[in-house]
């Protein structure tokens, strides 16, 4: 049997969890699939865990490169695929039996997408702390192609060990790159950059763990100056914002400002700021002057807006106010984290 989907599994020291997830992958619906696990370096009894396995189902891989980095593991990982599809996973995580058969499914029905994710679930509970909670009920709205190009800028909009990609694609991308940034983020902003779609499987197809010490959590690479300092970097790109509109900051707060402050030393020169806070209209923010959002109604020609306000629930308040002034959502404005 071909396999129609390669997983992708990078881990290191992971014999606590590798056995409910590799489980998870041997009960899966979709059975045309290999499994590529890369041992990091693991100095404990994982890769002997993935070897008993390989040696009763021929669809299992082991590769053992060596301490390389995770980087580094994903893309041998992708070099070694054999099928047109390459799903991601870690060790820690639990698939739906219904996952890749999903994932497969939308992805050959649907030509134009080039990576697909799921909506996701936090486990165990107690380890799951608030703002997260937040940030995946954030994710899993974001669902159509539509509404990963108007978030991109938000957060990372896929949970990275939930995504199916078309194996040509990330092979023309370079794969992931390897630098002081989120490697996951950087290559949805650069697939966005080069014109992919992406989208997303509206079902929660994949146990998610949170644990106090997982990567994302203790390495500077996804500190939150890290994410900052990324989005920055694409979003001055972004073809909308290279088409002669002006540019206006709503946010003129310490906490936006100092956030907006990254695209505009990169290049974006704002005429404007937009507040709320009556202390702050009439006022200059740098060399800039900021007005109330009435401001913005019937200007000719429209500015383009970047929303840096991320207090919870504000975003969508400030949302339904630009579209009744008439300003849509990823064609009039984009919302930045």
């Amino acid at each position: 049997m071909n396999a129609e989907v390669s997983i992708v599994l990078p881990f290191r020291n992971e014999t606590a969890y590798l056995p409910e997830c590799l489980a998870s992958i041997q009960a899966q619906t979709l059975e045309a699939w290999e499994l590529i696990a890369i041992d990091d370096g693991s100095d404990d009894g994982s890769p002997a865990l993935v070897a008993a396995l390989a040696a009763e189902d021929g669809r299992v891989r082991l590769l053992r490169p060596g301490r390389v980095g995770l980087v580094a593991a994903l893309n041998r990982g992708i070099a070694e695929a054999r099928a047109p599809l390459v799903a991601r996973m870690d060790a820690d995580d639990v698939m739906h039996p219904d996952r890749l058969r999903a994932q497969h499914d939308l992805l050959r029905e649907r030509p134009e997408i080039a990576l697909a994710g799921t909506r996701v679930e936090l486990f165990p509970a107690d380890e799951v702390r608030g703002g997260y909670h937040e940030y995946v009920r954030w994710q899993n709205d974001v669902v159509t192609p539509g509404q990963v190009a108007r978030e991109i800028y938000v957060e990372s909009p896929f949970a990275h060990p939930s995504v199916m990609a078309r194996a040509a694609v990330l092979r023309a991308a370079g794969g992931y790159a390897d630098g002081p940034f989120p490697e996951d983020y950087e290559l949805w902003l650069r697939l966005h950059a080069a014109g992919h779609r992406m989208a997303k499987v509206a079902r929660v197809l994949l146990r998610w763990r949170e644990r106090a010490g997982r990567t994302s959590r203790v390495d500077g690479r996804y500190a939150r100056d890290a994410f900052d300092r990324l989005r920055a970097d694409y979003l001055v790109r972004d073809p909308r914002l290279a088409r002669g509109r002006e540019v206006v900051v709503w946010g003129a707060g310490r906490r936006s400002r100092l956030r907006a402050r990254l695209a505009i030393e990169r290049g974006i020169q704002p005429v404007a700021w937009i507040d709320i806070d009556p202390r702050k209209i009439g006022q200059r923010v740098w060399e800039w002057p900021v007005h109330p959002p009435e401001w913005l109604a019937g200007r000719s020609p429209r500015p383009f807006i970047l929303v840096y306000v991320n207090n919870h629930g504000a975003r969508e308040l400030i949302a339904a106010r630009l579209a009744g002034l008439g300003y849509a959502a990823g064609a009039d404005w984009l919302a930045v984290g």
